[in-house]
């Protein structure tokens, strides 16, 4: 059973699509789609260089996981709801540009700094993180991360900081 504060899961289940270091926004999301504002439509852009089919798998699979740096270069928050729109529910880095896990949290979408966790997850690994406890699975192999702030577990419990200063909490 999944612990949920306020209807958002604090466990988070798929299987992981693995990207490597210094992945930026750029990439991630083309600048020439700016203009572009539903989540939805923005995810057929997303890793537009990479293909469909590697969209689609991450579409399938939910949980993206990256190197060094992930989301540097231009602060686009479209690259996160972009992310959103093609179902992501969780990214897992050894580490962020500040910027991009700002917007992450914004948009609520959960983001996790484990360097340990992500050495052990291969391609196509099962995935189980809990971002407030802290704790995660790969393929049954436990792990330990600095848990989420209760600040940062609040704003994603609501959707988001825009989601909760809209009122759709």
């Amino acid at each position: 059973m999944q612990t949920k504060p306020k209807g958002k899961a604090v466990e988070i289940c798929g299987v992981a699509v693995r990207v490597g270091d210094d992945v930026n926004t750029d990439v991630m999301y083309p600048g020439r789609y700016l203009a572009v504002r539903d989540p939805r439509e923005q995810a057929q852009h997303l890793f537009e260089a990479w293909g469909p089919a590697w969209r689609e798998r991450l579409a399938a699979q939910g949980v993206l996981v990256a190197g060094w740096n992930l989301g540097s270069g231009s602060s686009r928050e479209h690259a996160v709801t972009a992310l959103i729109g093609n179902n992501v529910r969780l990214v897992v880095a050894k580490s962020f540009s500040r910027i991009f896990f700002r917007n992450a949290v914004n948009n609520g979408l959960a983001v996790v700094a484990a360097p340990d966790l992500v050495e052990d997850v291969h391609d196509g690994d099962p995935v189980r993180v809990n971002i407030a406890s802290g704790e995660a699975a790969v393929c049954d192999r436990q792990h330990s991360f600095q848990q989420l702030s209760p600040d940062i577990l609040a704003i994603l419990a609501r959707g988001g900081l825009w989601a909760a200063r809209a009122g759709r909490s």
